[in-house]
């Protein structure tokens, strides 16, 4: 067994003077996804996580951006960006929920997936999780981010300036999902913080803060 794993990992341009076997590899991508997961979650769940980060800061509704830029010309500018910090709380009140359905995603990580993930690309483990939790994440997260939206104020401050907004003359009314926007666009903050994790696990050994993630991470070398 041993000698086939050499094999293959000569095979896929890799080095293995650690001998690891396949399980070294699937704990160790489980130990680094689970590290990437939480720091990503607690960094996002803080204040100010989504609304200070300019990568994964959630904006006006773009269908709803020529109602902001009315809003702002006669003067709702204050209550427009407080629209917007809220958007961001609701994302970041929402922002540790999603750990359970990606730890729940690492334990299904079968060997082959694991060892794909080892060869692949520096955000493959990344794109292994946007594959398998995207669509139970936006299920469940929805009404977590409707209700962190309703618990900071954001419905009643977008009522607020939609109705501000109807009152001025010819002007077409609109009405996005608060909850469905919000959802997309904290998910994707999510994935953009884990790959960040990912990406500084691989690349830099002090990060790899056991001996499990230096086995895997540090004594695999490209040739």
């Amino acid at each position: 067994m041993k000698q086939i794993i050499f094999i293959f990992f000569i095979f896929i341009g890799f080095s293995t003077n650690a001998q690891l076997s396949t399980t070294d590899i699937a704990n160790g991508l489980k130990e680094a996804l689970n590290k990437g997961i939480t720091k990503a979650a607690d960094s996002l769940s803080k204040v100010d996580g989504y609304f200070k980060n300019p990568k994964i800061k959630i904006p006006f509704p773009p269908d709803a951006q020529k109602m902001e830029r009315k809003l702002r010309s006669i003067g709702l500018g204050e209550d427009v960006d407080h629209f917007i910090l809220t958007l961001n709380r609701g994302a970041e009140d929402a922002a540790m929920q999603a750990k359970p359905i990606f730890i729940d995603a690492l334990k299904k990580m079968t060997i082959t997936d694991a060892v794909a993930i080892l060869k692949g690309r520096p955000d493959a483990a990344t794109q292994y999780l946007q594959k398998t939790t995207t669509a139970q994440l936006k299920t469940q997260f929805q009404p977590i981010i409707k209700a962190s939206l309703d618990k900071v104020n954001a419905t009643k401050y977008y009522s607020r300036l939609a109705n501000e907004y109807d009152k001025i003359p010819f002007v077409k009314k609109v009405n996005p999902n608060l909850a469905a926007y919000t959802t997309d666009l904290a998910i994707k903050g999510l994935f953009v913080k884990i790959a960040e994790e990912e990406k500084n696990i691989r690349a830099n050994p002090a990060a790899q803060t056991t001996s499990l993630l230096k086995k895997v991470f540090g004594s695999i070398t490209k040739k």
